[in-house]
Order: C-alpha cells, then sequence, then structure tokens
C-alpha cells in the first residue's frame, strides 16, 4: 500500500511529505543446493576477431575493420534472424554478395553495419569468433511457492572472455553435484568443481539474467533437502553487521550451514551484486575451501532465521572476504515484490 508520510522537526514545523510503501510478510523457501545452469544466447556473442587468408595474402578481420567490437551481439544478418553460430556460419558461407548487413545489439542500442567479406579460398569470411551458449554451476538462493519462481547466484551470468552480461535467449536449471573443490588463497579464486546429473531432465527454465541474478519457473518445487521449511525474508531495515550464516554445498554430504560476520553494510537504494562485505569466520568453511570460492555465489544469508541475502563476490586478495546482496534486490528483479 502506498501512503504519504508526514516529517515534523521537534513536531512542531513541517519538512516534508514521504511516500511509504508497506511490505509483505514475505516467505521463501532457502536455497544453498548446487545447481547446473546452461543458457543459450540471443543471436551469438562475439568474443574475438580472426584474420583472413586471402589470395592477396594474409588481410584483417572484415568484422573488425567495419566496426564490429568484443561483446557486440549478431541478431540479424540481412535481415534474417541468427539462431546460433553455425546459422551465422551458414548465412555468410551461402552470401551471393561480397557485401552483408548485420543488426547488433551494443549494451541497450541496436546498430546495422554494413560488413564487405573476404574470400578464404572459395568460402567467405566474416574473420569474427562468436558464442551461442554457455554453461556451468552455481547454487541456488531461494524458491518461492506461491509463484513457482527461483533465483540464484546473486549475480549475472557474464561472458568470462568479454565480460558481457549475456542476453538470453532461453535457459535450464539443472540438478548438479560437486565432485571436488580447489581451495582458494590470496591473488587465485577457488573453485567447485561439479558435474550436471541429467542434461535431459530440467528442474527449471531461465526467463531472466539480472545484475542481480538469475531468475525462472521451476518445474518441480526446489525445496532444500536439509533446511525444508519457508523462511521469513529480512529486509534492508532488519539487518546488522555481525554474526551471520550461510547455507551452501561443497560436497556430497550436502548444504549446510556455515558461520560468517557480516563486516559492513553498504548503503544502496536500488539493486546492486555488492550490498554488503562478509567474512567467512567458519573454521571447517575455510580449512575446505579457504573462504569464498567461485560456485558459491548465490548462497543464501541467513541472519536471525531469516534469509537476508545471498553471497556474490569473492575479494581475490582476500579469499574469506567477499561480498552479498540483500535478499530483497533478488525478490524485485523475480517480480515477487513491486
Amino acid at each position: 500500500n502506498n501512503d504519504k508520510l508526514n516529517i515534523d522537526f521537534l513536531g512542531l514545523f513541517p519538512i516534508k511529505s514521504v511516500a511509504v510503501q508497506t511490505v509483505p510478510n514475505l516467505e521463501v523457501y532457502p536455497g544453498g543446493t548446487s545447481v547446473g545452469v546452461k543458457l543459450s544466447t540471443n543471436g551469438v556473442l562475439v568474443v574475438g576477431y580472426s584474420n583472413v587468408e586471402t589470395l592477396n595474402g594474409t588481410e584483417d578481420s572484415p568484422g573488425k575493420s567495419s566496426g564490429i567490437e568484443l561483446g557486440d551481439m549478431i541478431l540479424k544478418v540481412n535481415g534474417t534472424d541468427i539462431e546460433s553460430s553455425k546459422d551465422l556460419i551458414s548465412k555468410v558461407k551461402s552470401s551471393n554478395s561480397d557485401f552483408i548487413n548485420v543488426e547488433i545489439l551494443r549494451g541497450k542500442s541496436k546498430l546495422t553495419k554494413e560488413i564487405k567479406l573476404l574470400k578464404e579460398g572459395e568460402e567467405y569470411k566474416l574473420g569474427l569468433w562468436v558464442r551461442d551458449s554457455t554453461a556451468g554451476i552455481g547454487t541456488l538462493t531461494f524458491y518461492h511457492e506461491d509463484s513457482d519462481t527461483f533465483g540464484a547466484l546473486g549475480h549475472p551470468i557474464t561472458d568470462s572472455d568479454t565480460n558481457t552480461v549475456f542476453s538470453i535467449k532461453n535457459g535450464e536449471l539443472l540438478r548438479s553435484s560437486i565432485l571436488s573443490v580447489r581451495k582458494g588463497q590470496r591473488g587465485a579464486p577457488g573453485e567447485l568443481k561439479g558435474l550436471f546429473l541429467n542434461e535431459k531432465e530440467s528442474i527449471g527454465s531461465i526467463s531472466r539474467n539480472m545484475g542481480s541474478g538469475i531468475y525462472g519457473k521451476t518445474s518441480e518445487p526446489l525445496i532444500n533437502p536439509v533446511f525444508n521449511e519457508p523462511m521469513q525474508v529480512g529486509y534492508r531495515n532488519e539487518i546488522n553487521e555481525g554474526p551471520a550464516k550461510i547455507i551452501t554445498t561443497i560436497g556430497e554430504d550436502g548444504p549446510k550451514l556455515y558461520d560468517i560476520e557480516i563486516v559492513k553494510l553498504l548503503p544502496q537504494d536500488k539493486p546492486g551484486a555488492k550490498s554488503m562485505i562478509i567474512k567467512v569466520t567458519d573454521e571447517e568453511l575455510l580449512s575446505r575451501t579457504g573462504g569464498i570460492v567461485q560456485g558459491m555465489s548465490g548462497s543464501p544469508i541467513i541472519q536471525n532465521d531469516k534469509i537476508i541475502g545471498a553471497v556474490t563476490h569473492v575479494l581475490i586478495n582476500k579469499p574469506d572476504y567477499g561480498y552479498g546482496i540483500y535478499i530483497e534486490w533478488m525478490l524485485k528483479d523475480a517480480e515477487i515484490l513491486p
């Protein structure tokens, strides 16, 4: 409900009137389990350039020479949608002209480029390396039963070569298992190594890759087998610096609670993946992982028996330190909160 609150000085002099919003008493199931992620892009992502060996010798990439930049998404060729890397190759090879028109997405802007192709042997070449999909493992943050919605990771999935946020066409959430841990050290982040249990059996569809995580609908209830009761959501005003816990999975023994400390709460008025600085204090977790490692992103943060956030990043030079995101940012991007 949106209402007005009048603010007075000493109860005598009116200062201003501000809008206030009542937030619901919300419950979600905490995550903490490892999940597999497979994404397909809208069009194809440009990740590199390649020279072309022509009859006149080695020549620069036609795509680069025409203004295509790393991180651009190629959406169309000559007005026809590009579905995959193979589709792009086929359309370039079958071109009956030296020139093609390419529609790209750069950031939030759509641009059109005309590219003069070069022939390598008998085939036209664009001179670009492209990618149309990605896959990996992360950690489920929450499952909202009323809407069959899940949230995970706490940060967007980006391309490792260009640091571009993937614009996704579709994606799948899969069951996964952690096989081993590479321990984090100063200057060298650790990693959870795992595998997909069954690539043919999806447990959810991914529809959004946002700054605060990935979201979609579940095909079955994603209830943590150990922490299997719904948990109240803790909003920003309820969070305190000091002791807290995370739920995460680092091996075959499944999800467990580990001690952390919220070192600093960072002021935010809009969603961002760096809402708080956290420190791992749990001796077992430190001995096994060195702190926060890749694959733990999305692990729910618990304080006062409420889910208040999720792990997002590790500090490269301090593997026992990292960042967390406020849970309400994830719930807003999941469209569970208004």
